[in-house]
């Protein structure tokens, strides 16, 4: 009885602190709205800059290859995020007859999600257990 009334005002104390750091989070947000939809949209950039924006290169299957399963599937979803920003920038641009900076950005992020993509299914091919091997093989499919 002693112990668990102890317990009990330990988890009670916990929940407490956990409650005051979720409103304290809370209101930090609400001072900073985010709206979701600003993710698809690129930062504006002055054009009158000196240095021109330099963007990084697609991701090499060597490279791929080092990394963990978990690790090329949050890889794909930020290029997919990018790939969606990207083409909804081109689309704006596109319908307000301005020219796309950069389009070669999205043919690095294409070739970076194939080699992803290969890196996985030789992954998937190597499996010794075809149970696995089939499962990870629909998972691949999926993306």
């Amino acid at each position: 009885m002693f112990v668990s009334r102890i317990f009990g005002r330990v988890l009670y104390a916990a929940a407490k602190s956990e409650s005051s750091a979720a409103a304290a989070a809370a209101s930090a947000s609400a001072k900073k709205l985010h709206n979701p939809l600003e993710e698809f949209f690129e930062v504006d950039r002055r054009t009158d800059d000196e240095k021109p924006v330099v963007y990084g290169r697609s991701w090499k299957a060597s490279e791929l290859r080092l990394k963990s399963w978990d690790d090329l599937n949050k890889l794909w979803y930020v290029l997919l995020k990018e790939k969606n920003m990207l083409m909804t920038q081109r689309q704006m641009l596109h319908a307000q007859n301005l020219r796309f900076p950069n389009p070669e950005r999205i043919s690095k992020v294409r070739k970076s999600m194939c080699r992803i993509k290969h890196v996985l299914t030789e992954r998937a091919i190597a499996e010794p257990d075809l149970r696995r091997s089939a499962e990870m093989k629909r998972m691949i499919n999926i993306l």
